[in-house]
């Protein structure tokens, strides 16, 4: 029997009920006699309520509570930080003082017999304000920008002379970059269903962390965390947004502690641009000095980004600038501008989706200043290791991704001029760019038990928002059990399960997949030396070294029977075999190598002259990512994230007025994201790469590079379509008609 299942290329274990309605989401776990909760979130986007005329919304029809500043219990609001969290500053506290950050902060929630109720009632309560004219625009004159206090460390980094040697390169070029804020939207909007018993609390919650949301819920309330339980077995989509807990999170709680019965809070699309994060908007400066034969001798990168007062949000703005190029002379600075906004959070590609943005921008800018194909540029500034960390990398198949994604674009069809390239009146450019993200890994838990009928159960408090993390864990725990795959069951999103690290980062698979196999090969030598103590069994008193597990049954090597599977193991023993594992990455490997994914993006645009519109015809990426567990998860999480790429470089800007801080575009209408008919071909494909340093699956993760090299391809594509080069996201029709 041939039990290898991992780098196949397998259907979805959850694909059925997800269409047939089978999946619950956090809003589908309706509750006996629950009520409903609505958000009054403020009107102003700085100042304190001067007041609040409850009196007519407490009188509407089957209004229950209304909640505020005056009446809302004082919470303890413990301390808390995960890893996810600012490092500096404090998260909101909710109704809990009279002062407004920003606009749309929650000021009041409203408890209904039913949604319409609650949502007029909101509707009616009368909010007073003593305003202030908000901060909002990070290139303020009036704004200073602060070093992070978190990253004071390394906000700097510099090795050799980069400003003299750019001031006496023979070629240079020194450019100004901007990305606008972008707000997640996930199909599935932000959702919790709270129930109390006694001093316990239950929440069904849409979480890409639920440990993290049980313990920041713990520390908000004061009480235990094993009195907090979250549930999220499904995410319809989050790319970062609920890696916090945010405070509507709190509300339904407050609300269900208040009310004494079960409360569900659904956010409105509108309500998701206020208080879940965003992408922050970022000012950057590339300079870049070169010799006349393309060798780079000096880069500058300078970055800001925007946070909230209250917090300092950062991100890796500026950290793949260090690595991805060789070149001796090298500064980089990050920077905070302080506004009154809500937090940013991360957002698919975090940092390095904005950075490399800025960076590969301007080796395109500096390829048609040398007259150099950019790819040929980019080949001759190959570095030999991380020359930020004098280390080398663990792999780097950078070179490889050029050549396969090249190959299969049709790159050499490229003509060189811009404005060169036609199809009928239409303007046809082709641009490049390269792609990079960190192969991080955290440690994760995991249980599997197997039981009399030969399954196994695998569980661990992961998520999964969209990439397959039940199919592929599915396949690690068949792969190393030596099982079918219909006879291991996965479970995840419940807090009551063996710990994981968050579902973003890129490191599911390498953190909890890992853990998985650390666990079957557990529980496999458990059920061993219980096989070995069993006179029932044809393996009693052997030695464990003289036992193996072969294709899910235990023999002694060389043994030509069938062996004992699982099942009749655990039928003998007379109970299920359980076994709990966890996994780290080794420290002696951290230590020795820089360990990142690596990848190119190859992408071709039509550009109407005449009306200036612009759609990406087709794109082509090619990824070392390491081993990959099944192929056709892995060219989704592709599509995806090219797909995100033409959202942020032609659609998504989240535009604020100046005067109160209100996202004046916070809806589907004039928030625009790609729809089905603009996504044009897409081709992912995957470099062989073999990376035994990274973890013990070999797997690098895959779903923020997808974004990263997406939007700066897209607009040396359009450079090279029309000659106007473009350094803002998203690039609008105006941008390029010619005046």
């Amino acid at each position: 029997m041939t039990t290898s299942v991992i780098g196949k290329p397998l259907p979805r274990v959850d694909g059925r009920a997800k269409v047939t309605g089978g999946a619950r989401y956090a809003a589908d776990f309706n509750q006996p006699g629950q009520v409903y909760a609505v958000i009054v979130s403020a009107t102003v986007g700085l100042g304190r309520i001067a007041g609040i005329d409850s009196a007519m919304a407490e009188s509407m029809p089957g209004i229950i509570a209304v909640i505020t500043h005056q009446n809302a219990p004082r919470l303890p609001y413990g301390e808390h930080k995960s890893y996810i969290d600012p490092a500096v500053g404090e998260r909101l506290h909710v109704l809990q003082d009279d002062r407004v950050r920003f606009y749309g902060q929650p000021v009041a929630i409203v408890v209904a017999d039913t949604p319409d109720r609650a949502e007029r009632a909101a509707s009616a309560l009368e909010v007073v304000y003593e305003a202030e004219r908000p901060t909002v625009d990070p290139s303020d004159p009036t704004v200073t920008p602060i070093v992070p206090e978190a990253a004071a460390g390394h906000a700097d980094t510099s090795r050799g002379d980069a400003d003299g040697r750019l001031a006496g390169a023979p070629v240079k070029i020194d450019q100004i970059y901007e990305i606008a804020r972008e707000n997640h939207n996930p199909m599935e909007p932000h959702a919790t269903i709270a129930a109390w018993s006694g001093d316990r609390l239950t929440l069904w919650s849409k979480s890409q962390f639920v440990v993290n949301e049980q313990a920041e819920i713990a520390a908000i309330f004061g009480i235990p965390a094993g009195n907090v339980q979250v549930i999220c077995p499904f995410i319809g989509g989050a790319f970062g947004t609920s890696l916090r807990t945010w405070p509507h999170v709190t509300l339904a709680a407050m609300a269900a502690r208040q009310t004494g019965r079960a409360v569900k809070l659904v956010l409105t699309r509108k309500q998701m641009f206020f208080t879940t994060g965003h992408r922050p908007r970022t000012l950057q400066r590339v300079a870049l000095g070169a010799t006349a034969d393309g060798k780079l001798t000096s880069l500058l990168h300078e970055g800001s980004g925007e946070t909230s007062r209250y917090e300092q949000f950062t991100e890796a703005l500026t950290s793949a600038s260090g690595y991805m190029y060789s070149c001796p002379n090298v500064r980089t600075q990050y920077r905070l501008r302080q506004l009154d906004i809500g937090t940013p959070n991360h957002m698919r590609g975090p940092g390095e989706a904005s950075g490399i943005f800025a960076l590969e921008c301007a080796l395109d800018e500096l390829s048609y200043v040398l007259g150099l194909d950019p790819v040929e540029l980019r080949r001759r500034n190959e570095p030999e290791i991380d020359e930020s960390e004098n280390k080398p990398f663990s792999s780097r198949s950078l070179m490889k991704c050029y050549e396969l994604a090249a190959g299969h674009f049709g790159w050499s069809r490229r003509a060189p001029e811009p404005r060169s390239m036609r199809d009928g009146r239409l303007l046809i450019g082709m641009g490049m760019a390269s792609a990079t993200y960190p192969a991080y890994h955290a440690p994760s838990s995991a249980r599997v038990r197997l039981l009399p009928d030969g399954t196994a159960e695998v569980a661990v408090a992961a998520s999964d928002m969209g990439p397959g993390t039940y199919t592929s864990m599915t396949q690690v725990a068949a792969e190393t059990l030596g099982l079918p795959m219909d006879q291991v069951r996965f479970s995840l999103g419940s807090s009551d399960f063996p710990p994981a690290p968050s579902h973003g980062g890129s490191w599911t698979m390498a953190s909890v997949g890992s853990a998985i196999r650390a666990a079957c090969i557990a529980v496999q030598e458990k059920a061993a030396r219980q096989a070995v103590a069993d006179q029932r069994l044809p393996v009693f008193g052997a030695a464990l070294d003289a036992i193996e597990w072969t294709d899910g049954r235990l023999r002694r090597p060389g043994d030509l029977s069938a062996g004992q599977s699982y099942g009749e193991v655990v039928s003998s023993l007379g109970a299920p075999i359980e076994a709990e594992a966890s996994s780290q990455r080794d420290k002696d490997a951290a230590e020795r190598y820089s360990m990142h994914s690596f990848g190119a993006v190859f992408v071709e645009v039509a550009v109407d002259p005449d009306v200036g519109t612009i759609r990406v015809r087709r794109a082509v990426g090619a990824y070392g990512i390491g081993r990959v567990v099944n192929p056709r998860l892995a060219a989704s999480q592709c599509t995806g994230g090219m797909i995100g790429g033409i959202g942020m470089a032609l659609m998504e800007r989240t535009v604020l007025d100046p005067r109160d801080g209100r996202p004046v575009n916070a809806h589907m209408a004039d928030y625009l994201v790609p729809v089905n008919l603009d996504i044009p071909r897409l081709e992912a494909y995957f470099v062989e790469e073999v990376d035994p340093h990274v973890n013990p699956l070999g797997v690098k993760g895959l779903g923020e590079i997808a974004l990263v090299g997406m939007a700066p391809a897209v607009a040396n594509a359009v450079f090279h379509a029309t000659g106007k080069r473009v350094r803002t996201l998203p690039i609008r029709i105006e941008d390029v008609l010619t005046a």
